[in-house]
């Protein structure tokens, strides 16, 4: 593995989910979070950044995250990067729609950290 810490895309409006989920990754090792608050300075990131996990709400101001998810599976440098879901939008068709877009887990809101972790860490090969 290269010696830079892995990078992941936090896509989240609401700061202390945000801050929840920064602490859970930045807990797991050498790993860089970058947090944006909506899926248009997501799109800006995106391409200035090769991120190792994408992780998105979906319901956001702006571009929504099944948006964001239909963009970064369409863009070369990203169809492969194991991209989550974190919501509260639990609907058994919210989550299939997710899933069908792309998104490798969908998570709901609240989730447990420890969980949360195992998950990145199977997806990062931690």
């Amino acid at each position: 593995m290269p010696d830079a810490a892995l990078k992941v895309l936090v896509v989240e409006d609401s700061k202390a989910t945000r801050e929840l989920l920064a602490s859970t990754l930045e807990g797991l090792g050498d790993i860089e979070v970058v947090t944006v608050v909506s899926g248009f300075e997501a799109l800006k990131v995106l391409p200035r950044h090769r991120f190792s996990l994408i992780i998105t709400d979906i319901n956001m101001p702006d571009i929504n995250g099944l948006e964001l998810i239909n963009f970064v599976k369409k863009n070369p440098h990203y169809k492969d990067t194991p991209l989550f879901v974190v919501t509260t939008e639990g609907r058994a068709q919210d989550r299939e729609r997710g899933l069908q877009l792309g998104a490798s887990e969908y998570v709901i809101k609240p989730f447990e950290p420890e969980a949360f972790g195992a998950l990145v860490k199977k997806y990062l090969k931690l």
